[in-house]
């Protein structure tokens, strides 16, 4: 889910100003670095907190909406999950560790080597990319707790509850590839991401879908359709740098994420049918508080604006932008033919004329901030997660 997802309508983008790879020596003797361990507190250092906030406003007859659509779930939305003998897993993709020693020293080195052509704002997408991944907990958290549609006992068998839990089983092997092989590479700090990683987790996310399995689901197929789009630039870029088998990974990795953007799509598309004013009115309110994007609260404990950073060099190297988020909007008003949905109240067809109307306006938006942003003298940032190795942005 995630990504990889990373601005909103306000990020700025800057020029690039190049870059110069640095090669890294390996060592197949490993060396134990022991890190000295900073003092006990109390209190986790985090961003501070959310205030926007609000819970359960999904009315009783609703709730029996989605139990009705039960049926509908099973025939068409379970199957666009695989079963796990059909599934990739990470390891293909990774250095066999049953090979004899020094021919998985030499996997390893390959893969070192083919990592050297990339730079290192590429890692910083990269990782924060793995980093939301990661954080899968929430996301599985946040969409178990949508009403009429949850886990009620962890092994329920309703289609919702089933669905939910394969999601999250087959999300699961993304983070985990991305990380072992950013690990093999020797490029990232592995210490200072493993902490960005449990600073994200412990922080959660506030999405406003307010248990709401309308909001929830019109973020959920905005946000598969943005992680396609991230992680397909990144594969991108990959090949275009000499990396053929990451590119394969991420390619991999957003063709799951396009799956399953197109079985949340299907439930927002269902709900316009059965109710189109509330799923209407869901959508306005989507757009309205904007997509925050699912690790918005990442945390190194020393950038408070490290996901500003990270979302600025994903903006530059053209992974996620501004316009990639309102090429979104325009694509789902287009897949839900949100035009021409009829049968509301006059509270829906308000939501309908803000909706249709708004990738427009944030392109006009946009066109006039990067026109700001270019006046301004680009500056560097430092990344933990990269040696504290400078990026310009």
């Amino acid at each position: 889910m995630q990504a990889s997802l990373y601005l909103d309508t306000k990020t700025l983008a800057w020029p690039s100003r190049g870059h110069t790879s640095t090669h890294h020596i390996f060592r197949p003797t490993p060396t134990v670095r022991l890190r000295p361990l900073p003092p006990v507190s109390a209190v986790a250092t985090s961003p501070p907190p959310l205030t926007r906030q609000k819970a359960h406003s999904l009315p009783p007859e609703k709730v029996e909406l989605f139990k009705s659509l039960e049926g509908w779930a099973s025939q068409t939305i379970l199957p666009f999950l695989k079963p796990v003998d059909e599934c990739w897993q990470p390891s293909a993709f990774l250095p066999d560790p049953s090979l004899p020693k020094e021919e998985f020293l030499d996997r390893v080195r390959a893969l070192r080597d083919r990592t050297d052509g990339l730079p290192d704002e590429y890692f910083v997408v990269l990782v924060g990319d793995m980093i939301t991944e990661e954080a899968l907990p929430t996301y599985q958290s946040m969409i178990n707790g949508l009403d009429g549609v949850r886990d009620e006992t962890g092994a329920s068998s309703s289609p919702w509850a089933k669905w939910t839990r394969a999601w999250t089983a087959e999300e699961n092997r993304h983070g985990d590839l991305l990380k072992t092989y950013l690990y093999l590479s020797g490029r990232v700090d592995m210490f200072k991401i493993e902490k960005t990683i449990q600073n994200l987790i412990g922080a959660g996310m506030e999405p406003g879908t307010e248990n709401n399995p309308y909001l929830g689901f019109v973020y959920t197929s905005f946000q598969e359709r943005a992680t396609f789009i991230s992680h397909g630039n990144t594969a991108r870029l990959a090949k275009d740098r000499g990396d053929p088998v990451l590119a394969r990974i991420c390619g991999t990795i957003a063709s799951d994420e396009r799956r399953h953007e197109f079985a949340y799509s299907k439930i927002v598309e269902k709900l316009l049918e059965v109710d189109p004013t509330g799923a209407m009115v869901a959508i306005a309110d989507m757009m309205r508080k904007k997509i925050t994007m699912p690790a918005h609260l990442m945390y190194d404990g020393e950038d408070p604006k490290l996901f500003e950073h990270f979302a600025a060099v994903a903006q530059r190297l053209g992974v996620y932008t501004a316009q990639d988020y309102a090429d979104i909007l325009e694509f789902l008003i287009g897949r839900w033919r949100l035009e021409k949905v009829e049968g509301m109240t006059g509270e829906g067809k308000r939501a309908q004329d803000f909706v249709c109307g708004l990738a427009p306006r944030i392109r006009r938006l946009e066109e006039r901030a990067d026109k700001r942003a270019r006046k301004m003298e680009p500056h560097g940032v430092k990344f933990s997660w990269i040696y504290n190795k400078e990026v310009v942005l």
